[in-house]
């Protein structure tokens, strides 16, 4: 498990500075995936993996001043990032692993993960993670602000279905990790895939 965050802080850890520069046309794509959510004012909610924090500010208007946003990561300087963006004036900032959220049982409404699946070490025991944390009821978006084969053809590989978000995989394995999977949405523009959480 070390290891395994060792090669994640590494990985984002060099990328941190420039991230947002890198992407600066997902803003809209990030608002429509948590707006497909159907957050309510009030809710609590944690951006899962949350990086430079660019869904802090959509969930935390999606769950108003009385709401709670949370966002935690693994990675100290994707939250520096964060905080040099302002986004810490959206929602707290978390250094926390995914995989042990320091956070009671069913606490929260809603999870929003972006890009996080493909570096879950152990993707049914953090998912179900995921879902300890979240009352019944309770929703999960994994979004990521490309599709799978758009993604692939950027990174000079091709699409696979082993890929844990080719649907015949994830739908089984959110299935066994405490959710339900409701919508699945794989274009060249964005990939969502949202759950709800069983009882």
């Amino acid at each position: 498990m070390a290891d395994d965050h060792a090669h994640v802080q590494e990985f984002f850890g060099v990328r941190a500075a420039d991230w947002d520069a890198r992407f600066p046309d997902d803003g809209p794509a990030y608002a429509a995936a948590v707006a497909a959510m159907g957050l309510r004012p009030g809710d609590a909610v944690l951006d899962a993996g949350c990086g430079t924090g660019r869904a802090l500010a959509p969930l935390r208007s999606a769950v108003g001043a009385r709401g709670t946003v949370i966002g935690a990561d693994l990675t100290p300087a994707m939250l520096e990032a964060a905080m040099r963006a302002g986004r810490r004036s959206s929602g707290l900032l978390l250094l926390a692993d995914v995989a042990r959220l320091p956070l009671r049982d069913e606490s929260l409404d809603a999870v929003f993960a972006a890009g996080l699946v493909a570096h879950l070490p152990r993707p049914e025991v953090n998912l179900r993670e995921l879902a300890r944390v979240v009352r019944p009821g309770g929703r999960l978006a994994l979004f990521h602000p490309i599709g799978r084969a758009a993604l692939a053809a950027r990174q000079g590989r091709q699409v696979t279905e082993a890929d844990l978000r080719a649907e015949p995989i994830l739908r089984p394995l959110l299935a066994g990790s405490g959710w339900r999977m409701t919508s699945y949405v794989d274009e060249d523009a964005r990939f969502l895939a949202l759950a709800v959480r069983q009882g």
